[in-house]
C-alpha cells in the first residue's frame, strides 16, 4: 500500500524509513470527542506517515456485534488499509461497557520490532511506558501521537517525539463539507449519547 506524505505539513518528521501505525480506537475516540475533533483516518494516517514507508497500520477497537453502524466503520478502515483487531466489549457492574485491548497493542508493538524502524503509538494511556522502553531497548524509534491534555507526561518522556494532534487539528480533521464515508464508532460508555446520522456507500458489505 502506498500513501502520499501530507504536502501541506509544517513540521517535520525527519527519516522514518518503515513505519508502523498502531491506533488505540477506544483512546482516541474519546479524546478526539473532547476536543470536538471528527477525525478522518485517511488523513491522520498520511500525516502520521510522513516521508516513511507504510509497513502496517493497525487499529484496536472494542465491538458491539449488533452494532452495524460500528460494523460499517470497521469495514470501511479494513477497506482503506488498516487492519482491524477487535475485541466484544464487556458490561462492568456500573452499566459502562469496555474492551481492554492494551495487551494485543504491545505484544504486537514487540513482535514486529525489527521489522519497522519507527513505530507511531496513537495513545495517551500510561499503560504502555513499559512496551515503548522495550521496543526502544530492541533499537527501534517509537514516537507518540495523541492530545496532550489527554497524554500521560511519562509516556510523552518515554518517546523519542511526541506528535501533538490538537497542534495540526487541521490536517486531520474530516471535512464537513463532504458527506461521511463511514460509520462513527459506537464504543462508549453507557449512558453517553453519540448517536449521529451517516451515510455508507450502497455497495458495502455490513455482513462482512
Amino acid at each position: 500500500m502506498h500513501i502520499e506524505s501530507a504536502s501541506n505539513a509544517s513540521w517535520q518528521l525527519g527519516q522514518r524509513e518503515r513505519v508502523a501505525v498502531f491506533i488505540d480506537g477506544n483512546n482516541l475516540f474519546h479524546a478526539a470527542r473532547f476536543h470536538n475533533i471528527d477525525i478522518d483516518y485517511n488523513k491522520l494516517l498520511r500525516v502520521l506517515l510522513g516521508d516513511g514507508r507504510l509497513l502496517r497500520a493497525f487499529f484496536y477497537t472494542g465491538v458491539d456485534a449488533g452494532a452495524e453502524r460500528q460494523q460499517g466503520f470497521l469495514l470501511w478502515m479494513r477497506r482503506n488499509g488498516f487492519r482491524v483487531i477487535q475485541k466484544e466489549l464487556k458490561t462492568f457492574y456500573d452499566g459502562t461497557r469496555k474492551a481492554n485491548l492494551d495487551v494485543e497493542i504491545a505484544v504486537d508493538m514487540l513482535s514486529l520490532a525489527g521489522r519497522y524502524d519507527t513505530a507511531v503509538l496513537v495513545s495517551g494511556d500510561e499503560d504502555f511506558v513499559y512496551a515503548i522502553n522495550a521496543v526502544a531497548y530492541k533499537g527501534c524509534r517509537v514516537e507518540v501521537a495523541g492530545f496532550r491534555s489527554n497524554t500521560a507526561p511519562r509516556l510523552i518522556d518515554v518517546a523519542d517525539y511526541f506528535i501533538d494532534l490538537g497542534d495540526i487539528s487541521e490536517l486531520i480533521r474530516k471535512d464537513v463539507s463532504q458527506p461521511d464515508q463511514y460509520e462513527i464508532p459506537t464504543f462508549v460508555p453507557g449512558g453517553i449519547d453519540v448517536s449521529r446520522t451517516v451515510k455508507l456507500d450502497a455497495a458495502d458489505d455490513l455482513d462482512q
